[in-house]
């Protein structure tokens, strides 16, 4: 298990444009937190950015969302999607517009797996045990792995270590560790802090590589959310590219068990979700 006390890894941290949280997000939450949240009121806040008001729109009026009508305000959207699900929507394009330079890798093929993979959370949610809010499982899915780009942006040979990761079918914590003194993970962490998610799923982020994970906790829910985002990994892997995602073999009888699913129930799972995706 990673020490995040470690005060050398916290030096070599410090070298990485951490991006911060926004401050309209901020604003947003801070009216969602309130007893009786006006819906008008976040539609305005969101109207005001022209840039972040258009994304929306242009992502619920996409086939995925299926609107039997176009949707051209978002005071209109935040209607019919609810706050939960704007919110989950402001944040994952504000965190995908504030990693900005020149990668050696292409952001947009991970945003889009990192969307897939909240998605995929979000669905399993919705269909397993109910100990977790959905929105939570989202935020994991989109925030996990957004150490990537961070060492992308930084080092024009990080492809040749996910190339090397790939033909291995390893992840890549420990290349990234030998090649950088850091790893994707452990970032993944320090952005998440940024964007003031709570302590501990900041934790288990930089932990969601570590296979012994599980004996290390006794926390039911932090149980239930790695055993959701490991399932959520593979089936996004699987589904996408009919592969196995390189932790499932380590993983996949903890997991289903703290889930409760047989193989059986898994593979079903799986199907749902390939219809569900395609």
């Amino acid at each position: 298990m990673f020490d995040l006390d470690n005060k050398k890894m916290e030096k070599v941290v410090s070298s990485f444009q951490i991006p911060v949280k926004p401050e309209i997000l901020t604003k947003i939450q801070e009216l969602m937190e309130k007893d009786e949240p006006e819906m008008e009121d976040v539609a305005k806040l969101i109207s005001a950015d022209v840039g972040l008001s258009a994304a929306i729109l242009k992502i619920i009026n996409s086939p995925f969302y299926g609107m039997n009508r176009r949707i051209s305000e978002i005071k209109q959207a935040v209607m019919m999607l609810g706050l939960k699900t704007i919110n989950g929507l402001v944040t994952a394009l504000l965190l995908k517009a504030s990693f900005k330079g020149e990668s050696c890798i292409s952001l947009e093929r991970f945003w889009d797996d990192a969307l897939d993979v909240a998605n995929a959370m979000s669905y399993i949610g919705n269909r397993v045990k109910n100990e977790v809010p959905v929105d939570m499982l989202y935020s994991i899915g989109l925030f996990h792995d957004c150490g990537i780009p961070l060492l992308a942006l930084k080092h024009a040979d990080y492809k040749d270590v996910l190339k090397n990761a790939n033909q291995q079918n390893i992840n890549s914590i420990k290349l990234e560790e030998k090649a950088y003194k850091t790893n994707h993970a452990v970032l993944g962490y320090y952005v998440a802090s940024s964007w003031h998610l709570p302590k501990d799923i900041c934790y288990l982020i930089a932990q969601h590589h570590a296979f012994d994970y599980l004996k290390h906790t006794s926390d039911p829910q932090a149980q239930l959310i790695y055993a959701v985002l490991k399932i959520a990994e593979n089936m996004v892997e699987r589904v996408k590219r009919q592969s196995e995602s390189p932790d499932w073999e380590y993983v996949q009888d903890s997991v289903l068990e703290i889930i409760g699913l047989s193989l059986v129930d898994y593979s079903d799972l799986e199907d749902d979700f390939s219809e569900f995706f395609e």
